[in-house]
């Protein structure tokens, strides 16, 4: 099969060429094979060279928002009162760890979302 690591730019672009090639192998063959472990190693090199970073908690929230029709009215019952949801959307208060169930709860948003940091914007008092 002759197989090695992906190591180098030069590799991961050989190996998706070869997967290009390959693609429409049928499986339990040599080439279906062959495609299945270049596409494990393709899979290991970008997680480590290109991350994907976690979605912003807030521009999460409004994405749910927009996908389900739902005003910010329909917040308060996660996030409390008009005003409380409305500082937090505006990047004026963080969301608790209380919000942050309430939504995963009732919105299906994983809490691993909404528990990561986030910018906060400067109150002008």
């Amino acid at each position: 099969m002759d197989i090695k690591p992906i190591k180098t730019k030069a590799d991961y672009e050989a190996a998706l060429d070869e997967v290009e090639h390959l693609f429409d192998s049928v499986p339990n063959t040599p080439e279906g094979d062959r495609l299945e472990v270049l596409t494990t190693l393709i899979e290991a090199y970008e997680e480590t060279h290109y991350p994907i970073p976690s979605p912003d908690p807030i521009e999460t929230i409004l994405y749910y928002m927009e996908s389900r029709g739902l005003s910010r009215s329909d917040l308060e019952s996660y996030i409390g009162g008009r005003a409380r949801v409305s500082e937090v959307l505006n990047r004026k208060r963080p969301l608790t760890i209380y919000m942050i169930r309430k939504l995963r709860a009732g919105l299906g948003i994983p809490a691993e979302i909404l528990i990561q940091p986030y910018p906060l914007h400067e109150s002008a008092a």
